[in-house]
């Protein structure tokens, strides 16, 4: 595999990196002086890209390589290549599931009770002293008890967040293209009627053009004054604008957030709400997971070219005899 060349965007985690070295010739784009000139010299080389969504991976960018195979993504999402491009021309695009799926359903769940219970600002009440100089922290407004979750996208990750709070005793709802048999939990075909019959909306949609912005005002007018909403998916599934005035004029109770539509900006509107908690998309971040996932990616090329097959391919490009 080391007369295979695989082309790096931009940078990766050092054990994919030294792998990739290893095992095939690494074009580091983000390193080179004319990144044209690199993809210029070695275009027709390239037969694989490997990309943790730094830059997009589009149609005509994937036009550019004429023997390009396989495109390998780091994470589950994969929503900055053009897969549905890809598979239409036969190249294989993979993404790192399952590796992920609990420590992101952990994660979910912490948010949610951040966000549910406001331990994040009242973790900074204590912290300005104010717990010593004003008394006890407020009484929080909302509770899990008698409270229902709607899950937005039950995939792998909503799965293992639905059993979360089947342990909690709250119940589950959800939403997604079609229903899925064998699920015990009710299924809504329209976003809108599941938000107006839940009090937390959990969302783990991949991005996308079909997801985009599908948790709009209206969905959000009809979460209500009440309602909480949760997102570890993807931040362009929530129209930004619309959540940020939709909890300015009191018309959404709170968020929590570890995703946003422009990351790694975040709105100063957003900062400056003490009631709503924002993480720096954290869901997978722990040691364990993220050298897995690399894992994933780095398996994934190495199958492909010792077997024609890579490990996880995504929908778009589906396995082929």
């Amino acid at each position: 595999m080391r007369n295979t060349h695989v082309l790096m965007p931009g940078p990766m985690a050092r054990t994919i990196v030294e792998q990739l070295d290893a095992n095939f010739t690494l074009h580091k784009l983000w390193e080179a002086e004319d990144p044209d000139r690199l993809i210029a010299d070695n275009a027709e080389r390239i037969e694989a890209i490997a990309t943790g969504g730094h830059r997009s991976v589009d149609g005509p960018f994937m036009q550019r390589f004429p023997n390009l195979k396989i495109v390998a993504n780091f994470g589950v999402g994969y929503d900055t290549v053009d897969a549905a491009w890809a598979g239409q021309h036969g190249i294989y695009v993979s993404n790192t599931p399952d590796v992920l799926t609990e420590e992101v359903a952990d994660t979910a769940l912490g948010l949610l009770l951040m966000t549910v219970r406001q331990l994040s600002e009242s973790e900074r009440y204590l912290r300005a002293g104010r717990w010593e100089k004003e008394g006890a922290f407020a009484l929080t407004k909302a509770t899990l008890r008698n409270r229902t979750v709607g899950i937005v996208g039950l995939g792998r990750i909503g799965k293992a967040i639905a059993r979360r709070l089947d342990a909690f005793r709250v119940p589950v709802a959800y939403h997604g293209r079609s229903e899925q048999a064998g699920v015990p939990y009710r299924y809504y075909d329209d976003l809108k009627a599941m938000a107006s019959d839940v009090d937390i909306l959990l969302s783990v949609a991949p991005g996308g053009p079909s997801t985009h912005h599908m948790i709009s005002t209206e969905v959000l007018d009809a979460l209500g004054p009440d309602g909480i909403l949760v997102n570890v998916g993807r931040g362009s599934v929530v129209d930004e604008a619309a959540l940020i005035a939709a909890l300015k004029e009191g018309r959404l109770m709170s968020a929590g957030l570890d995703v946003f539509e422009n990351e790694p900006h975040v709105p100063a509107e957003l900062m400056a709400m003490e009631h709503v908690v924002l993480l720096p998309h954290v869901g997978s971040a722990s040691v364990h997971t993220r050298q897995q996932m690399g894992q994933l990616v780095v398996d994934n090329l190495k199958s492909y070219f010792e077997t024609g097959k890579p490990l996880t391919p995504v929908a778009e490009t589906p396995l082929r005899d």
